[in-house]
């Protein structure tokens, strides 16, 4: 039959441009985590709440590389879900979760950087649950 315009590929909509943002916001949201954890690392003066005033009271050098490792990991997941791969996509869900889980427990030594980074968190668990499957298949 020629001519067919039949296809296995899942169709795309207007949705794709979503979680490709969201993509982005991954990797960028990875690079702040990573740059909060890097501060708190480099000079445990930099908050000026104690540690004894965070709801987990832990030296800022043990959340510093808790920041810095969920970055990385976050940034990587991100360039894995803007390929279109599925378990970088349940990966990224995940981490999203954890991310704002960290800055919710850290939002005492940083309340505005906690509530940016926890929105960024949401929009991308709804971008990547809602929409992720329409980036399967991309590359």
């Amino acid at each position: 039959m020629t001519g067919s315009s039949y296809t296995t590929a899942p169709q795309r909509t207007g949705w794709t441009g979503l979680v490709s943002f969201a993509a982005f916001m991954m990797m960028m949201l990875g690079f702040f985590q990573a740059i909060e954890g890097l501060a708190a690392i480099v000079n445990d003066d930099f908050f000026k709440v104690r540690p004894s005033g965070l709801v987990i009271n832990v030296d800022y050098t043990v959340w510093g590389w808790a920041h810095l490792l969920l970055g990385v990991l976050i940034f990587l997941a991100g360039v894995g879900v803007l390929s279109g791969n599925f378990i970088a996509r349940i990966v990224g869900v995940a981490l999203a979760v954890l991310s704002a889980i960290a800055n919710l427990l850290f939002s005492a030594a940083a309340p505005g950087w906690a509530i940016v980074l926890i929105t960024v968190d949401v929009l991308v668990i709804y971008a990547l649950t809602v929409h992720g499957h329409e980036m399967e298949g991309t590359v």
